[in-house]
Order: structure tokens, then sequence, then C-alpha cells
């Protein structure tokens, strides 16, 4: 039986151990951190594709995987409502993601406090060296690592994060805290709120223990703000002076730096947003990034999801895009027992999908980075303003409504399709 070793247990690596082991592979997964992740992350947008590959590897998917909005309503700066349409895809919590797929795993496959130092490729097979001494052996590494991906580091160190120019301000609020009448306003829908600059995201999720009763829920908000290189620094330096580079903990960021964010929400979004901002106990941020790998397989070893590419949120296709590529690296390892041959396959395909999808996130996204990082007078049109309804229709789209996407997965769906009948 072929063995795999998965560098990384969030949601990429439970996806591609799920996948790998549901072809018949042995795999093991190596998660740095000591515990369980379930409580961690925040909102996250759902596409069919994803659900069906949960589906595949045996994951129930029933109403309890998300909530379903009403409908995606702009506001603009008064609060007043400036264009709504129907909002399709359902959004989930990434906790109840993670939840299912860990469930779905063996347990004593999985291994946590298993930091990746380094990693040999020969003859032999692939074996990985751990920060406690320990080693693991097999015939394929997938480094599922995410964005500062230690498996990347090693086979491809030229690549790097890049800024964008732009931090995401998020936050989560229990349903109950909601005060009846914002609640009745926004709850049931997928709020947005796009001034010149900036833009804001607000949809409901579920709640703690992946609760999706009424009442139970939670809302989340994502608000994109310009902020240069320095202004970064600043934000992710603590009271004792200390900058953490270009991530913070939530606990650590200075009060001082929550009021100003506080005052800017409330000169550029519209009331509704602002409150919700005001009644978050915890907002954290995230400083957006691109990161585009010019390869995705070394040898025998594999990189997927963040790993590989980073693509700025607008597109809601994150986890997607993972379970994508973990999709096809079973695939592909399926139709064929040469390895060798399935990597090359596998990097065709999905580096072109990734390398589409960075380039829409960095279109629909390109008036936020300009912001902080070029002169005015250098901006494009599309940098110097984004129109409201177009970003409604390009900001979290669905798979089946991105030409440049679609035709690449039903291509993929097709050839394996064909492949698994032959055989």
């Amino acid at each position: 039986m072929p063995q795999a070793l998965v560098i990384g247990g969030s949601l990429g690596g439970l996806l591609a151990a799920n996948l790998l082991q549901s072809i018949g592979w042995k795999v093991r997964v190596f998660e740095r951190v000591g515990d369980d992740l379930a409580s961690r992350g925040a909102g996250i947008g759902t596409h069919e594709e994803l659900l069906d590959i949960m589906h595949r590897v045996g994951i129930t998917v029933d109403a309890s995987i998300g909530v379903h909005p009403q409908s995606r309503t702009c506001l603009d700066r008064a609060g007043n409502i400036q264009h709504t349409m129907p909002r399709p895809r359902i959004l989930s919590s990434w906790g109840r993601l993670y939840r299912a797929l860990k469930d779905a795993f063996p347990g004593d496959a999985y291994h946590f406090d298993k930091s990746l130092v380094s990693f040999q490729d020969d003859a032999s097979g692939v074996s990985a060296l751990f920060a406690d001494g320990s080693r693991a052996h097999g015939d394929l590494l997938v480094g599922a690592d995410g964005i500062r991906s230690t498996v990347r580091a090693q086979i491809m160190p030229e690549s790097q994060p890049v800024y964008a120019g732009y931090v995401a301000w998020r936050g989560l609020i229990a349903e109950s805290s909601l005060p009846a009448e914002l609640h009745r306003e926004i709850f049931a829908h997928n709020m947005v709120c796009y001034p010149d600059g900036d833009a804001m995201t607000a949809y409901p999720v579920p709640g703690p223990n992946n609760d999706v009763r009424p009442g139970h829920r939670a809302y989340n908000w994502v608000w994109y703000h310009p902020t240069d290189a320095a202004g970064l620094a600043t934000l992710c330096t603590d009271a004792t002076g200390f900058c953490h580079g270009t991530a913070i903990a939530p606990a650590l960021i200075r009060p001082e730096l929550l009021d100003d964010m506080l005052a800017s929400a409330r000169r550029v979004l519209a009331p509704q947003c602002v409150q919700v901002i005001e009644l978050t106990s915890q907002p954290f941020f995230q400083a957006i990034f691109d990161l585009e790998s010019p390869c995705m397989v070394h040898k025998h070893a594999a990189i997927l999801g963040d790993a590989a590419f980073v693509a700025r949120p607008h597109v809601g296709m994150g986890v997607t895009k993972a379970a994508l590529d973990a999709q096809c690296l079973a695939d592909a390892l399926l139709q064929t027992s040469d390895i060798d041959a399935a990597l090359a396959r596998y990097n065709t395909r999905q580096h072109l999908f990734g390398s589409r999808v960075i380039a829409r996130a960095r279109r629909v996204g390109a008036h936020l980075g300009a912001q902080a990082t070029k002169p005015p007078e250098t901006w494009t049109e599309q940098e110097r303003h984004q129109d409201p309804i177009r970003m409604m229709r390009e900001s979290g789209a669905r798979l089946r409504d991105i030409p440049e996407l679609i035709e690449l997965v039903r291509a993929e769906r097709g050839e394996a399709s064909a492949a698994g009948a032959q055989t």
C-alpha cells in the first residue's frame, strides 16, 4: 500500500488526507500546532464543488453545514440600500468544516505538535524530520502547511508572499448580541458596503459548536481597509514596542489602534456596518497577500492550497481551491501507479487553475491595493474605483459563474470520470 505524509492538518491537509485515503493510500497527517483546531477560524463561503468533494469522502452534507442568506444587499455610506441580488452560496464556518473533516479521518493517523524541519527525497522515498527529533517515511509528501509553508520553503525558497497593500479587519458576533432592530434589518442577509477604497461584507454563519438554530448562530464581518507597509508594521507592534512581523495575536493589538480603526470605520462605512463593528468584543486583522508559486511539485513532493497559491479573499475560494487541488492529486494518483506521471499531471492542471484564481482576485481587489501602494495619478480606472454592482457580482461568485475557472473544473471532472470508467 503506498504511503503519503501530509504536512499540515488544517482544512487543506484534511481534504488531501481523506481523499488519498479513499483511493487506497495509507496516510498520516502532521500538524505543527499542539491542540485541536476546531475553535479557530471564522466565517467562510462554500461552493457546490467543495460540498461535492466532502460528500465524496463520506461526509454528510445537510442543512447543518451552514446558513443560506436571503440576499446580498449593498448599503451606501448613509445606510440606504443601493442594490439587492440573490445570494446562492451557503455560508459556513471554518470550524464546522474542520470538525467534519477531522472526524472522518482516523484519529491515530493524525499527529499534533509535529513541526516539520526538513525532508529528503531519494530513490527510497520521502523522509521527513520533525522538530521533536522524530522521523516519518513515505512514498509521497504533501505540503498543505499554509502561506508560510515549510515544504514550499525547501523546494522553492524564492516564492514568498507579497503584501497587497491592505488588511482585512474581522470579527464575529453572537446572534443573540444583535439589537432586535439591527437583527431584523441585516441578519438574514449578506450585507456589503463599497465606499471608494474600502470594502466590507457581513453575513450569518453557524454559531458555537456549529449551531445553526435561530438565535444560536453568529454574524461574521470582514472589512478590507488600505494600509501601507509602515502602517502594517504599526498594527503588528504590541504595547512593549515589539513588532511581530506581518501578524499579531488579537489580544496583543493595542487599544489605541482599535480606537483608530473604529474612527476610520465611522468615516467611511454605513452606520449598520459600524454598529456591527462596535458590538465586536475582540476585532482582529489579517494582512492580505498574493502568493503564486512557479511550480506545485518537486520530485515526490507536492504542495496544495495556500502553500501553493494565496489569492485575495474576494474570490471566496481558499478552501474550495484546496479541495480541488486535493481532488486533482488523488484522481491523478488513482489513474496511474507512476507517481512521477501523476504529479506532472497534477501540476499542469492545478497550476493553471491557481494562476487564474490569483489573476481574478487581483483584478477584483485592485482598487483596494492601489490606495496605499501607488500615487493616485498612476491609478488605472480599475484601481481608481470599483462599481458596487460589479463588486457584488464578482466577489464571492459561484464557480459556475466564472467561465475561466469552471471550464478547467469541468474538464478535470470529465477526464477523471472517463478514466474511472475505463478502470
